[in-house]
């Protein structure tokens, strides 16, 4: 959308395409992984929905803010791209540990020795 008509004109009349071009960058791959990691979380599993849960807002805050601050030039959103950014690495990092558990937990029924 970026890259035409209308946003591109006003986008580099602002000089604001590399702007623009950083929300893509965040954008793309977090919502792909979005999608392909909504296919294969397990419902139950409360962990790995809040780590989905942070990224989803982390990506609508980040990326988003700074859609805003490219094309409208709204100044206010701009301490709100860091919470954003906060937002992706904490649902990177509770993803991360949710899988870590997951795979050092022993299977249940299993006794110990």
């Amino acid at each position: 959308m970026g890259a035409h008509g209308d946003v591109h004109d006003v986008l580099v009349a602002k000089g604001n395409l590399a702007s623009w071009e950083t929300g893509v960058r965040y954008h793309l791959p977090h919502s792909m992984f979005l999608y392909l990691s909504a296919l294969f979380i397990n419902r139950a599993d409360r962990a790995a929905k809040f780590g989905w849960n942070l990224l989803f807002f982390g990506m609508l805050l980040f990326s988003g803010s700074i859609y805003a601050l490219a094309y409208y030039g709204w100044r206010w959103l701009g301490p709100v791209t860091p919470i954003g950014g906060l937002l992706l690495m904490a649902g990177w990092l509770s993803l991360a540990l949710a899988r870590w558990s997951k795979t050092n937990t022993p299977p249940q029924g299993a006794s110990e020795r």
